[in-house]
């Protein structure tokens, strides 16, 4: 038994820049990532997806393939074992049928998964995969986005109701003074994380193992024993480090095509997907078309809002991009109409990316206020100012806080707003027009029921365990500062092990939910392990283990409107001769709770805002209306921000207490991105005089836009 002590150290970890606990094994490759770890007897699937959109397979030509060098298998709808997709699952929603590969011979999509061929190396599985000959009845198909259908039909989202009305809208429209009526759209976009997607899946004493890249091993857990009638139990799931997520690593097709491969070897099998695979399974953000009307007095004040977003969904899943949601929160009216609408089409499946509803939702409407502050010749962060409410516009809850106002204030004095000439087109250098631009963003600060073991070594030392999972946020360092701090010891004695199935129920990481749960539930298990070892002050050998559950905690939290909050401020250079516009810099200044460890949160956020450029000015994944698929699946043909796109961004926050709230952190994964977007493109109306209400704002859209001033 050994003697130990807490409460030796004065300084508090949370609040300090701390570099990752596991930087040092990343940069040296210790760290070892989902594709990468070594199994005995390891084999390789590789995924044979349609090149057809729409119809049925013929035939799957397998003999030309079984024969080659190193060929074990290959799966298809003809001898795959039968899955369960008649349940709901962890996140409330029935599965994506595409994950419940080679059930049928319906191709419902280009890209759909059609076989899995196995062989000894990955290269003899690709060479395979490529010979295969698959052959199919084609059927017409419709991939075509056009925005407004009249069978789009409202869906419930993230974000709440598909419709949400109140007031007579079309009454205060007429009453108002000005009024704008605008349509806004955006492209369809994708995740592309630098690691891709991979999982290896074996047998192991009759339980199955799954090593993945994935955002919450116990949600994918959960789906593999309910598509394969497993109990819970026997299945286990571990993703110790992922490479970035972004909302496209959940349950996925070649997770199940690998078990099913597993299970017919008897070997372990890994099935890695290539870059153009993801662009087909992993996912992508829908395109929306946006139709938001404002009214409003001389002043500026709001007396209607309305915001219809209609996004597009495949023919065999209902996803929605819920962009009228931010409209519930950031503004009310006497009359407040939000909608959000779904067209079914051959495509397939979209899903949560970054900030799902927010990013695009935002670039409409806080294009739309800039709009109405210039017909109303108000500055366009004191036309947001004014129409600060104090409610929630379509809950009636009160606002746990809302420092928004502060964000404004404080960027604006950073930045350098006040004396900014409002008329557009009158700042040039050169050949290059400036203008400056600004939006608000928000995204909500909830939290969800999770378990944490602590334990006290017999050595002095602690170990948290949490089924959490680190997509690069840096979510495993905030927890050892989380967990330091409760035990009131350095950092140094907090050892976080975390993405482990067996490690019990805990949030995924995802809606900017993930380090504000797991540090509840750490922070409950840490604060009685040290009561406890207050009162007896002795460890023994074996150590001393307590588990929490924040479920009956955050059931008991007070109903509020619970949000971060964000301001974004965008200056840019607009090339007349050529259409390019380049950001010159960026700001960003958040409300956003506590901040756990300032040097990773700042990295959040900054990426937040550089992959609003990328939305701005860059990303737009395009299909071939004849083919039904994408033109350049792959990061050649998908353009993103790059460093030479990214100038100076900088990202602060203010102070954003909330004395009812036990935790006190709120989520700032998304919220970076949410308004930047809105930014960029106000600040180019700011330098051009004309408004760009599509994205990606490209240089043949800004030359054939009309004339500038």
């Amino acid at each position: 038994m050994t003697t130990t002590t807490t409460g030796t150290r004065a300084a508090k970890a949370v609040g300090t820049a701390h570099t990752r606990v596991e930087g040092r094994d990343k940069v040296t490759g210790a760290a070892r990532y989902a594709g990468e770890i070594p199994f005995a007897g390891l084999a390789h699937g590789w995924l044979v997806l349609s090149t057809i959109t729409r119809g049925r397979i013929r035939s799957v030509d397998t003999e030309t393939v079984t024969g080659m060098p190193g060929v074990l298998m290959v799966l298809h709808h003809g001898n795959a074992p039968r899955v369960d997709t008649d349940y709901v699952g962890m996140l409330g929603m029935p599965p994506d049928p595409t994950v419940a590969v080679f059930q049928h011979d319906r191709v419902p999509h280009a890209g759909w998964p059609v076989a899995l061929v196995v062989a000894e190396t990955s290269e003899q599985a690709r060479e395979a995969a490529e010979a295969l000959v698959v052959r199919y009845e084609e059927e017409p198909h419709d991939v075509t986005f056009a925005g407004e259908y009249p069978d789009a039909h409202a869906v419930a989202g993230p974000s709440g109701a598909g419709v949400e009305e109140k007031g007579d809208l079309e009454a205060e429209l007429a009453a108002s003074d000005v009024v704008l009526d605008a349509v806004y759209s955006t492209p369809e976009e994708h995740h592309n994380s630098m690691e891709p997607h991979a999982v290896t899946a074996l047998w192991d004493g009759g339980r199955l193992e799954v090593v993945d890249s994935n955002q919450g091993t116990l949600w994918v857990a959960g789906e593999l024993a309910n598509l394969f009638s497993l109990d819970p139990a026997s299945v286990r799931v571990r993703s110790e480090h992922v490479g970035g997520g972004f909302g496209s690593k959940g349950v996925r097709a070649h997770q199940v095509a690998a078990v099913m491969a597993a299970t017919a070897l008897s070997r372990p099998v890994r099935v890695v997907m290539t870059r153009r695979q993801t662009f087909s399974l992993a996912g992508y953000r829908s395109p929306t078309t946006q139709r938001v009307r404002l009214g409003a007095d001389a002043e500026g004040r709001l007396r209607a809002l309305a915001h219809r977003c209609v996004s597009l969904t495949s023919t065999v899943y209902e996803f929605v991009e819920s962009g009228a949601g931010p409209a519930r929160v950031m503004y009310d009216a006497p009359a407040h109409h939000t909608a959000n609408r779904v067209v079914p089409l051959d495509v397939p499946s979209p899903t949560f990316m970054r900030a799902p509803g927010e990013a695009p939702g935002s670039f409409a409407l806080e294009s739309a206020l800039d709009e109405l502050a210039e017909k109303c010749g108000v500055d366009p962060i004191e036309l947001r100012l004014r129409n600060e409410p104090e409610v929630g516009p379509v809950s009636g809850l009160p606002f746990a806080t809302r420092n928004l106002p502060a964000c404004f204030r404080e960027g604006a004095r950073r930045f350098g707003w006040a004396g900014r000439d409002a008329r557009p087109g009158v700042r040039r250098e050169g050949r290059w027009l400036l203008g400056t631009g600004t939006a608000a963003a928000s995204f909500g600060a909830r939290a969800m029921p999770s378990t944490a073991a602590v334990t006290a070594e017999a050595d002095g030392t602690f170990t948290v365990r949490i089924n959490a999972a680190d997509i690069g946020t840096g979510a495993r360092t905030a927890l050892t500062l989380v967990a330091a701090d409760a035990l009131e010891v350095p950092t140094g004695r907090v050892r976080v092990r975390i993405g482990d199935s067996d490690f019990g129920p805990a949030m995924i990481a995802g809606g900017s939910m993930g380090t504000r749960s797991w540090a509840w539930a750490v922070t409950a298990a840490a604060e009685e392990l040290r009561e406890r070892l207050a009162l007896s002050g002795v460890v023994p050998a074996e150590g001393i283990t307590v588990r929490s559950d924040t479920t009956e905690a955050i059931g008991a939290l007070t109903q509020k409107e619970r949000h971060s909050f964000g301001a974004q401020f965008a200056e840019v250079a607009v090339d007349v001769s050529t259409g390019e516009v380049r950001v010159r810099r960026m700001l960003g200044v958040f409300a956003a709770g506590r901040i756990v460890n300032p040097l990773t949160a700042r990295g959040q956020l900054v990426g937040g805002m550089t992959w609003g450029i990328s939305m701005a000015l860059h990303e737009e994944a395009v299909r071939d209306r004849r083919t039904g698929a994408l033109y350049g699946p792959d990061l050649a043909g998908y353009h993103v921000s790059t460093n030479a796109d990214v100038p100076v961004v900088e990202a602060e926050w203010v102070d954003d207490p909330d004395p009812d709230d036990p935790v006190g952190f709120k989520g700032i994964g998304e919220i970076g991105i949410v308004g930047a977007a809105a930014a960029i493109a106000n600040a180019v109306w700011h330098a051009t005089g004309v408004r760009h209400r599509s994205l990606p704002i490209r240089p043949d859209r800004v030359l054939t836009a009309g004339p500038h001033a």
